[in-house]
């Protein structure tokens, strides 16, 4: 105590001022090294738009999965998931010796998708919880990501991106559907999404036009090697 009452710190209070220097800069956010989105994000609403019945009678997802070339020991990694409407329909085309990886950020959403998962049996199926800026996909892993009415929602499309890619295998493809529509409707054009995609060295390989909506199908490759954080020039607001 005699340190202390005169001023001057003795080493058990030196040490505990660098520990609390330590926590102090820790708790400071730090800086992304990626560049920010600059246009709107839309906020996330899950995938109860429309009942899946409905999607079922304008035959979306068979038209999706055609397009996308899903076939029977396929490895599909199912991105923003939510209720598993892709999911559930995925696991039997890959099949037995197929897998699906379904993923959300939103813990509740995600047990309850593992929930269906189990009561439905799908033994081919998997489910993970992934951040806002990263999936967590495994690298080299997957044949098609799907991305179904959910990229407008990502905070850091960018980061997102750039984790996103190094999930896939070589030839393998990101499988993109949306809303023709601005972001603040939950939608996107398909010229800033291909702009977008392009900054991490993604291009587009099949577009169409979803029957019976104003959605539409892009399929992505890697078609250069992944930028450097800094190097990615971002798109704006189109």
């Amino acid at each position: 105590m005699r340190d202390y009452l005169k001023g001057s710190p003795g080493p058990l209070m030196s040490y505990l001022l660098l520990l609390l220097g330590l926590a102090a800069c820790r708790a400071e956010p730090q800086p992304s090294a990626f560049p920010p989105a600059g246009r709107d994000i839309a906020p996330i609403v899950g995938d109860s738009f429309s009942t899946e019945d409905t999607r079922d009678r304008v035959g979306e997802a068979e038209e999706v999965m055609r397009l996308a070339g899903v076939v029977p020991a396929m490895s599909i990694a199912d991105v923003g998931a939510g209720e598993g409407y892709y999911t559930v329909r995925l696991s039997p085309i890959v099949g037995p010796r197929g897998r699906v990886l379904a993923q959300d950020i939103v813990p509740e959403t995600r047990d309850r998708l593992a929930q269906r998962v189990q009561r439905e049996n799908l033994d081919n199926v998997a489910v993970r919880l992934g951040q806002p800026a990263n999936p967590l996909l495994p690298a080299h892993s997957f044949d098609r990501i799907f991305l179904v009415h959910m990229y407008h929602e990502v905070t850091e499309p960018y980061e997102f991106l750039w984790h996103l890619r190094d999930g896939l295998k070589d030839g393998g493809l990101v499988i993109v559907v949306d809303a023709d529509r601005p972001v603040k409707r939950h939608g996107m054009t398909p010229k800033q999404l291909i702009c977008e995609f392009a900054a991490v060295g993604l291009s587009p390989v099949r577009t169409s036009r979803l029957a019976g909506s104003d959605a539409y199908f892009i399929a992505f490759k890697v078609s250069a090697p992944r930028p450097e954080p800094a190097q990615i020039k971002p798109c704006g607001k189109a």
